[in-house]
């Protein structure tokens, strides 16, 4: 079984009270091209960011070529 080269399991990230993001879970094999689609302030910045190491997650998994973010 391959792994993926990015895998988001349960990822959560609060605001001052605000869930920003909201559980997702996503693996991205290699190869693969991911379109992140949806309205404002669905959490597509902030799940980008924590994967750039750019913003802390507040709960969940996320890895790149299996390293922790």
């Amino acid at each position: 079984m391959q792994r993926g080269v990015v895998e988001v399991r349960n990822l959560v990230k609060v605001y001052d009270g605000v869930r920003a993001v909201d559980g997702i879970s996503f693996t991205v094999a290699r190869g693969e091209v991911l379109a992140f689609l949806g309205p404002n302030g669905a959490g597509k910045t902030t799940t980008i960011e924590i994967l750039e190491c750019l913003r802390p997650k507040t709960d969940g998994e996320a890895r790149v070529f299996g390293l922790d973010v």
